[in-house]
């Protein structure tokens, strides 16, 4: 089954199958299948075309992968223009959200900088 150009896979559970799609979490996938009326243990080899064209309709009404890409990355452009100072962060690699940044966010600063330790080696403490 193909959805906006991206494989939902076979194999999985629709409940998880459908996180696959940028924009859609667990809770969202829930609540579609629920509004289609297919069940969450169904997987995506098992379903009929009725359902298939269900399921599409319902994520259709969501803004998704391409559309909700560009609104953000368009967003993130409008407070750099405006000189925002999340759009300085954004711009940086930093944490927008006043997060610390001496000892954590490994994740948006890269995993380069590695802690230090207090400078002793094993060596220097007999």
């Amino acid at each position: 089954m193909r959805i906006f150009g991206i494989t939902i896979p076979d194999e999985k559970r629709l409940e998880v199958g459908l996180t696959v799609l940028y924009g859609i979490g667990h809770s969202r996938s829930i609540e579609i299948l629920k509004r289609a009326k297919v069940s969450i243990d169904k997987k995506a080899k098992d379903l009929t075309q009725d359902e298939e064209s269900l399921l599409r309709q319902e994520i259709e009404k969501y803004r998704t992968e391409g559309d909700l890409r560009r609104d953000i990355s368009g967003n993130i452009k409008r407070l750099r223009d405006i000189k925002a100072y999340r759009g300085s962060r954004h711009q940086k690699g930093l944490p927008a959200r006043g997060q610390r940044t001496k000892t954590n966010s490994r994740t948006r600063r890269g995993n380069v900088r590695k802690t230090m330790g207090t400078g002793r080696r094993a060596v220097d403490k007999k």
